[in-house]
């Protein structure tokens, strides 16, 4: 009896690269011997309404340096799975449980599982919380600064 060997696949835009997307990498290659992530291209996410902050060949490259991940490909539209799948021999299509439901219909190709995030984590988030740091008026930045500058001397 051959052992046959499990590939997955996910598809993500990895924008502020965090450590939700390290675990969900590091669980992805726990569950095959092979991962292959998707990184949404800086075209594809504007089709999307998205915007990202670090181009996609740096994505890509961020990805696919990860010791997690065997081979890192462009996801330049919604369409593309299917023949991703068929492609590369897919067993496994993973993606984020916000997505649960909306990816049914490649069970008719392969396995399709729904992940759990990392708690407390999103680049989304992270992006709300830089937008919102930023709407600060600069002069109030500056007082904010030089009060915590004031308060690290005064505990020296």
């Amino acid at each position: 009896m051959t052992n046959q060997k499990k590939i997955i696949i996910t598809y993500g835009t990895f924008d502020m690269f965090h450590i939700g997307h390290l675990n969900l990498l590091k669980r992805l290659k726990s569950m095959a011997d092979t991962v292959i992530v998707a990184v949404s291209t800086d075209e594809f996410n504007l089709q999307k309404n998205k915007r990202t902050i670090i181009p996609f060949e740096q994505r890509i490259k961020i990805v696919e340096s990860i010791q997690y991940v065997d081979k890192a490909i462009p996801e330049i539209s919604w369409d593309q799975k299917t023949s991703d799948i068929e492609k590369y021999n897919v067993d496994i299509f993973a993606i984020g449980k916000d997505w649960e439901g909306k990816f049914d219909f490649l069970s008719d190709y392969c396995e399709v599982v729904y992940l759990t995030r990392t708690k407390g984590i999103s680049s989304t988030e992270i992006k709300k919380s830089l937008k919102s740091l930023l709407s600060i008026p600069h002069a109030e930045l500056r007082r904010a600064f030089d009060i915590l500058e004031i308060l690290r001397k005064d505990l020296e």
